[in-house]
Protein backbone atom coordinates (compact mmCIF):
# COMPACT_ATOMS: atom_id res chain seq x y z
CA UNK A 1 0.00 0.00 0.00
CA UNK A 2 1.39 3.43 -0.96
CA UNK A 3 1.44 6.42 1.34
CA UNK A 4 -0.57 9.50 0.30
CA UNK A 5 1.54 12.37 -1.01
CA UNK A 6 1.60 15.13 1.59
CA UNK A 7 3.97 17.42 -0.28
CA UNK A 8 2.54 20.94 -0.49
CA UNK A 9 2.54 23.10 -3.61
CA UNK A 10 4.93 25.45 -1.80
CA UNK A 11 7.39 22.59 -1.21
CA UNK A 12 7.13 21.51 -4.84
CA UNK A 13 7.68 25.07 -6.03
CA UNK A 14 10.63 25.56 -3.69
CA UNK A 15 12.27 22.32 -4.87
CA UNK A 16 11.95 23.26 -8.54
CA UNK A 17 13.20 26.80 -7.86
CA UNK A 18 16.20 25.33 -6.04
CA UNK A 19 16.86 22.98 -9.00
CA UNK A 20 16.68 25.82 -11.53
CA UNK A 21 18.79 28.04 -9.29
CA UNK A 22 21.53 25.39 -9.06
CA UNK A 23 21.43 24.83 -12.82
CA UNK A 24 21.72 28.60 -13.37
CA UNK A 25 24.72 28.91 -11.06
CA UNK A 26 26.40 25.93 -12.72
CA UNK A 27 25.69 27.48 -16.14
CA UNK A 28 27.38 30.73 -15.07
CA UNK A 29 30.39 28.93 -13.59
CA UNK A 30 30.80 26.70 -16.66
CA UNK A 31 30.39 29.70 -19.00
CA UNK A 32 33.17 31.57 -17.22
CA UNK A 33 35.42 28.51 -17.35
CA UNK A 34 34.78 27.87 -21.04
CA UNK A 35 35.14 31.51 -22.11
CA UNK A 36 38.53 31.60 -20.37
CA UNK A 37 39.66 28.81 -22.73
CA UNK A 38 38.23 30.27 -25.95
CA UNK A 39 40.35 32.31 -28.35
CA UNK A 40 40.28 36.09 -27.93
CA UNK A 41 37.09 37.58 -29.34
CA UNK A 42 35.10 34.33 -29.19
CA UNK A 43 32.39 34.18 -26.54
CA UNK A 44 29.96 31.51 -25.40
CA UNK A 45 27.20 32.39 -27.92
CA UNK A 46 29.72 31.87 -30.76
CA UNK A 47 30.89 28.55 -29.34
CA UNK A 48 27.30 27.48 -28.65
CA UNK A 49 26.29 27.98 -32.29
CA UNK A 50 29.30 26.01 -33.50
CA UNK A 51 28.60 23.25 -31.01
CA UNK A 52 24.92 23.17 -32.04
CA UNK A 53 25.82 22.83 -35.72
CA UNK A 54 28.18 19.97 -34.88
CA UNK A 55 25.87 18.23 -32.41
CA UNK A 56 22.48 18.64 -34.12
CA UNK A 57 22.99 19.24 -37.82
CA UNK A 58 24.90 21.52 -40.12
CA UNK A 59 22.99 23.73 -42.55
CA UNK A 60 20.35 25.15 -40.18
CA UNK A 61 18.55 28.32 -41.20
CA UNK A 62 18.98 31.48 -39.15
CA UNK A 63 15.37 31.13 -37.96
CA UNK A 64 15.97 27.53 -36.85
CA UNK A 65 19.04 28.64 -34.91
CA UNK A 66 17.21 31.59 -33.36
CA UNK A 67 14.39 29.28 -32.31
CA UNK A 68 16.77 26.67 -30.88
CA UNK A 69 18.53 29.32 -28.78
CA UNK A 70 15.30 31.23 -28.03
CA UNK A 71 16.73 34.55 -29.19
CA UNK A 72 15.46 37.05 -31.76
CA UNK A 73 16.54 36.45 -35.36
CA UNK A 74 18.45 39.76 -35.27
CA UNK A 75 20.55 38.50 -32.35
CA UNK A 76 21.31 35.24 -34.13
CA UNK A 77 22.14 37.13 -37.33
CA UNK A 78 24.65 39.19 -35.33
CA UNK A 79 26.22 36.11 -33.70
CA UNK A 80 26.44 34.23 -36.99
CA UNK A 81 27.84 37.35 -38.69
CA UNK A 82 30.73 37.39 -36.22
CA UNK A 83 31.40 33.71 -36.86
CA UNK A 84 31.25 34.24 -40.61
CA UNK A 85 33.62 37.21 -40.47
CA UNK A 86 36.09 35.07 -38.51
CA UNK A 87 35.77 32.22 -41.05
CA UNK A 88 34.14 29.74 -38.67
CA UNK A 89 30.89 29.42 -40.66
CA UNK A 90 29.61 30.15 -44.12
CA UNK A 91 26.14 31.49 -44.83
CA UNK A 92 24.55 30.33 -48.08
CA UNK A 93 21.15 30.70 -49.72
CA UNK A 94 18.66 28.07 -48.59
CA UNK A 95 18.12 25.72 -51.55
CA UNK A 96 14.55 25.03 -50.35
CA UNK A 97 13.64 28.71 -49.87
CA UNK A 98 15.79 31.38 -51.51
CA UNK A 99 14.48 34.03 -49.06
CA UNK A 100 16.32 32.41 -46.15
CA UNK A 101 19.91 31.44 -45.53
CA UNK A 102 21.57 28.33 -44.13
CA UNK A 103 24.59 28.27 -41.84
CA UNK A 104 27.37 25.75 -42.40
CA UNK A 105 30.34 25.23 -40.11
CA UNK A 106 33.76 25.40 -41.75
CA UNK A 107 36.75 23.22 -40.98
CA UNK A 108 38.16 26.19 -39.04
CA UNK A 109 34.96 26.29 -36.98
CA UNK A 110 35.20 22.56 -36.25
CA UNK A 111 38.83 23.01 -35.25
CA UNK A 112 37.95 25.89 -32.92
CA UNK A 113 35.17 23.88 -31.24
CA UNK A 114 37.36 20.81 -30.81
CA UNK A 115 40.22 22.96 -29.53
CA UNK A 116 37.98 24.55 -26.90
CA UNK A 117 36.92 21.13 -25.64
CA UNK A 118 40.55 20.01 -25.57
CA UNK A 119 41.58 23.19 -23.73
CA UNK A 120 39.10 22.29 -20.99
CA UNK A 121 40.89 18.97 -20.42
CA UNK A 122 42.98 20.06 -17.41
CA UNK A 123 39.96 21.76 -15.82
CA UNK A 124 37.84 18.64 -16.31
CA UNK A 125 40.60 16.43 -14.89
CA UNK A 126 40.77 18.63 -11.80
CA UNK A 127 37.00 18.64 -11.40
CA UNK A 128 36.85 14.85 -11.83
CA UNK A 129 39.02 14.46 -8.72
CA UNK A 130 36.20 15.93 -6.60
CA UNK A 131 33.21 14.94 -8.75
CA UNK A 132 33.96 11.57 -10.40
CA UNK A 133 32.80 10.46 -13.84
CA UNK A 134 30.41 7.91 -12.31
CA UNK A 135 28.41 10.74 -10.71
CA UNK A 136 28.29 12.62 -14.01
CA UNK A 137 27.12 9.52 -15.88
CA UNK A 138 24.43 8.90 -13.25
CA UNK A 139 23.12 12.49 -13.56
CA UNK A 140 23.10 12.83 -17.35
CA UNK A 141 19.98 10.74 -18.09
CA UNK A 142 17.95 12.75 -15.58
CA UNK A 143 19.19 16.10 -16.89
CA UNK A 144 18.57 15.01 -20.49
CA UNK A 145 15.04 13.91 -19.57
CA UNK A 146 14.35 17.27 -17.88
CA UNK A 147 15.69 19.15 -20.91
CA UNK A 148 13.58 17.07 -23.28
CA UNK A 149 10.39 17.70 -21.28
CA UNK A 150 11.05 21.42 -20.91
CA UNK A 151 11.99 21.78 -24.58
CA UNK A 152 8.77 20.08 -25.67
CA UNK A 153 6.71 22.46 -23.50
CA UNK A 154 8.26 25.72 -24.63
CA UNK A 155 6.19 28.03 -26.77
Amino acid sequence: MTQPDTTSQAEVGAAYFRLFNEIGIIAQLSRTLLEARLPKGIILPHFSVLNHLIRVRDGRTLMELASAFQVPKTSMTHTVGGLEKAGFVTVQPNPADKRSKCVFITSEGRTLAAGAVTALGPDVAELAQDFPLERVQAMLPQLEALRTIMDAKRG
